[in-house]
């Protein structure tokens, strides 16, 4: 049985090569823009600094993100079927060792921009952490019915705006988001595998 979404003339199906091209020239956009902030405007990046702690925490603040989400999906039907909807466009056509770059490129490059550059520009506060991470859901909009997609996005985008500020480190939230999208994204993949097995 075949798990089946209604149908939605808004999203055209993509295949696997569009939307790996996509999160590439995605990436380098991002890339790019937070490159030119960084040479025009008088913004220091976020620094990154590795260590075990740093990991530790980004690990554990992706899977305390993973977890929670899960919890909404379950208990909030209007998020479930907006992540259904953008998860079905995006993951259907993606085999699973594509995830590797549905973690890694988005999490570098969207921490970079929102969180390295955007974050320190606004202000290192929560006032800096509040605005980045309204920009970052709405990046998350793809039409109108994603509204509640965009609201998880921003709440994560606090999530992950927090752990910068208090952490001082990029590190953290780009390991928290490029865990976080690994682990759902490998949970809903297999997950709709065994529906349409």
């Amino acid at each position: 049985m075949t798990k089946q979404l209604p149908d939605n003339p808004e999203f055209e199906p993509l295949t696997r090569i569009q939307i790996l091209v996509a999160m590439g020239v995605t990436a380098v956009v991002l890339l790019a823009v937070a490159k030119l902030w960084l040479q025009i405007g008088s913004v220091n990046l976020l620094p990154v600094s590795g260590s075990p702690e740093a990991l530790l925490v980004g690990l554990g603040i992706g899977a305390a993100i993973t977890a929670t989400s899960s919890l909404v999906y379950r208990l909030w039907p209007a998020y479930r079927q907006s992540a259904d909807l953008y998860l079905q466009l995006v993951l259907k056509p993606l085999v699973l060792p594509d995830i590797i770059w549905l973690g890694l490129l988005p999490g570098m490059s969207e921490e970079l921009l929102f969180r390295g550059v955007m974050l320190p520009a606004v202000g290192l506060n929560p006032v800096g952490v509040l605005a980045s991470s309204l920009v970052f859901g709405i990046l998350h909009l793809s039409g109108p019915q994603q509204w509640p997609y965009v609201v998880w996005a921003t709440i994560v985008g606090l999530l992950l705006g927090f752990s910068a500020l208090i952490t001082g480190n990029l590190l953290v939230p780009i390991v928290a988001h490029v865990v976080t999208n690994w682990v759902s994204s490998c949970l809903w993949k297999l997950g709709n595998q065994k529906v349409e097995a």
